[in-house]
């Protein structure tokens, strides 16, 4: 299937009659995995309606350059901004026109004079107005400006005329539009990610944690991302932001995570289990402050949940990825996890150099052999994780 996932989609709709095929368009643009919002001149609204448009994409429809409201929340820069393509279907004569000429009247034509981002339109006209010196020279200019053009196709149009000018069909813009996009290494799959430490309560102010930063997975989660992975993180507490058009779900112990982990894996893929879990937690949590006391203290412990094991036990697993963080012996001690937890992939790396660096040096580890992965940065070192993971998977 085509996949668009985590692609940004401006549909930028005109006053043609073909405009009612946008609600079909922005269904298969969603159900490829893209975000969709839409954009509508005026003279669109006469054959679509913008409430039509807000169900189907569950974003609202934007209609006025000077709307104070839209302002507050995404005006038309933002969305300039925020788009990797805009598509206009249909494109009118009129507004192929107005394009050709840098005219921004209106919110579409302002949003598509702001943006860098592609650029397509799906030309939807009468064969004689197709055929004019005027529009052919506006196509040509907007070639020229390295505008994709979509059709038009030939047939019997809505006045009775038969030839050139009718607007491709949904099916046909989907599978063009995504051409558009260089298709990432992990297109349409759902990588599931855990990052970060866990944090195990002895009382309401005390816990048992460790130094992971989360740095790493959170490296992972944006690269994935830029993949085309539709990802899940799953995250301990870090102080991080969440990488762009990845979906967060945050968590505090081990138990937290292993029931968000396991909330996921219907879908999932694939499962790098980044986290720094601990092992341990108190056999029993204080409801109220532990005073200190002149006599030692004996903490009781109890083993946490290993949730790469649980994982990988699944019966419809999904690819399974671990990391083994240590402190000496690092290979031999990888190996032995892989093993042992019966993954399908790990990377081991020295834990003392890892924790709030910015850079690692790991070995990826399978039952194929050893691969070193040299000292790099994070999200470099990450691209080259998930190639090793997409080969996987193919």
């Amino acid at each position: 299937m085509l996949s668009l996932t985590n692609k940004r989609i401006l549909l930028g709709i005109t006053g043609g009659i073909a405009a009612y095929k946008c609600a079909e368009l922005s269904r298969l643009f969603i159900k490829a995995g893209a975000e969709v919002r839409v954009v509508m001149t005026r003279a669109a609204t006469e054959f679509v309606t913008p409430l039509t448009m807000q169900a189907l994409t569950g974003n609202r429809v934007h209609l006025d350059l000077l709307d104070t409201e839209a302002e507050a929340a995404m005006g038309h820069i933002e969305l300039a901004r925020w788009a990797d393509m805009i598509l206009i279907a249909p494109a009118t004569a009129d507004f192929i026109a107005r394009l050709a000429n840098g005219e921004a009247d209106d919110i579409l034509s302002t949003v598509v004079l702001a943006s860098s981002c592609h650029m397509a339109i799906a030309p939807a006209m009468n064969q004689a107005m197709w055929g004019d010196d005027s529009t052919q020279d506006n196509l040509q200019t907007l070639k020229n400006r390295h505008y994709q053009i979509y059709g038009p196709a030939e047939g019997e149009q809505a006045c009775g005329d038969i030839g050139p000018g009718r607007m491709l069909e949904p099916e046909i813009l989907l599978r063009l539009s995504a051409d558009m996009f260089e298709s990432g290494a992990l297109a349409g799959k759902h990588c599931v990610i855990t990052g970060g430490p866990t944090r195990e309560a002895l009382d309401p102010v005390r816990f048992i944690s460790n130094h992971s930063s989360g740095k790493m997975a959170y490296a992972l989660a944006a690269e994935a991302a830029a993949a085309g992975a539709r990802v899940t993180l799953i995250s301990g507490p870090v102080n991080l932001p969440t990488p762009d058009r990845v979906t967060r779900v945050d968590v505090i112990s081990a138990r937290d995570m292993l029931k968000a982990t396991m909330d996921n894996m219907d879908s999932a893929d694939v499962f790098i289990g980044v986290a720094a879990v601990a092992d341990y937690r108190p056999e029993s949590e204080q409801q109220q402050k532990i005073k200190k006391s002149d006599q030692e203290m004996t903490l009781a412990l109890v083993k946490n949940p290993d949730i790469i094991s649980e994982v990988a036990a699944l019966e419809n697993r999904p690819l399974v990825v671990g990391f083994a963080a240590e402190t000496n012996d690092i290979v031999e001690n990888g190996r032995g996890k892989l093993e042992k937890k019966k993954l399908d992939l790990l990377f081991a790396n020295n834990a003392t150099e890892t924790f709030n660096s910015d850079s690692i040096s790991v070995t990826a580890i399978s039952t194929d052999g050893d691969t070193e992965l040299p000292t790099a940065n994070k999200n470099v070192v990450a691209r080259e994780m998930l190639q090793l993971i997409s080969e996987r998977l193919k």
